[in-house]
């Protein structure tokens, strides 16, 4: 299995594209490092509104590994105008479901 899939990534523009891969590579030593695993992430980007130029974008982020698999919370936390903020939340909230998961 791939270690970062992608999923709507034919939507974006390239420099979108090349910045969602940055962040994602970013994200994946942290969330690797918290498993304590060999880890595969599978982002989902969605394009949700359209105003104008601008899209709001939804993001989810799943992580598996070999025992468990990992979401990113659904909500509005996940969802902004701004895909770096959209995609930096997407992560933060799986970040935490992590820590929560192995919380003593």
């Amino acid at each position: 299995m791939e270690k970062i899939q992608f999923i709507g990534m034919d939507e974006l523009e390239d420099v979108d594209k090349d910045m969602v891969q940055t962040i994602t590579s970013e994200y994946y030593d942290k969330i690797q490092r918290a498993l304590k695993n060999e880890t595969s992430l599978v982002v989902h980007i969605k394009t949700a509104e359209k105003e104008g130029h601008r899209h709001r974008y939804e993001v989810t982020v799943r992580a598996e590994a070999p025992t468990r698999m990992f979401e990113s919370s659904k909500g509005r936390t996940n969802t902004d105008w701004d895909l770096a903020a959209a995609l930096h939340n997407a992560f933060k909230n799986l970040e935490r479901e992590i820590q929560h998961a192995f919380h003593d």
